[in-house]
């Protein structure tokens, strides 16, 4: 989903619970990463992997001015032959240590994955959650974005609201208006109604 697309979306949500919950959780992201420079884990479940989520994060990254934005993808069936950015498995979670984040990304809550993320948030890594929500995960999460089924959202569209808002350069001193930020306001201003006429 590019610029466009997302302003496109906030447009259709104004009004709704979801642009604020969105900014906020990733206004967390955001905050987590950045304050301990990087360390930015993201791992989804054997039948859901993040990998779009990924992408994106790393193209807001680029576009944002804030690397620390860009993830290590944790693939729960990683080969050592895979690509590098791909060949990442579910060991990394047990490597975590203090000062990083581990984003988890889960429409159901598998019990392996359950007990990484318990074992990572006991050696002080920052536990943020997207999915269903009121399960276990979101008890050990040190903060979560529920999107339960049947919500006007599904969990593919909260990635982009929230990765695109992650981005956004909006209250960071240090980040300078990206081409990003042109190109939703002009998306924003294309979409707006006419002005009434006088």
């Amino acid at each position: 989903m590019d610029a466009v697309r997302v302003a496109l979306l906030r447009e259709v949500l104004a009004g709704t619970e979801w642009l604020g919950a969105t900014r906020r959780f990733a206004g967390v992201l955001r905050g987590s990463v950045v304050s301990h420079g990087g360390g930015l884990l993201l791992v989804g479940t054997p039948e859901y992997e993040p990998w779009h989520l990924a992408a994106h994060l790393v193209d807001e990254a680029a576009w944002s001015g804030t690397p620390e934005l860009a993830p290590t993808l944790v693939r729960q069936h990683a080969r050592p032959s895979d690509p590098a950015h791909l060949a990442v498995g579910p060991g990394r979670i047990a490597a975590a240590r203090r000062g990083e984040t581990l984003l988890v990304v889960a429409p159901e809550e598998p019990a392996p994955l359950l007990e990484r993320v318990h074992d990572a948030r006991r050696a002080g890594v920052t536990v943020l959650a997207l999915g269903a929500g009121g399960g276990e995960l979101a008890a050990m999460a040190h903060d979560t974005l529920a999107v339960p089924e049947g919500a006007e959202l599904d969990l593919d569209s909260v990635q982009h609201l929230v990765s695109a808002a992650a981005g956004e350069n909006a209250g960071s001193p240090r980040a300078r208006r990206g081409f990003r930020d042109r190109l939703s306001r002009l998306a924003e201003a294309l979409t707006a109604p006419p002005p009434a006429p006088w």
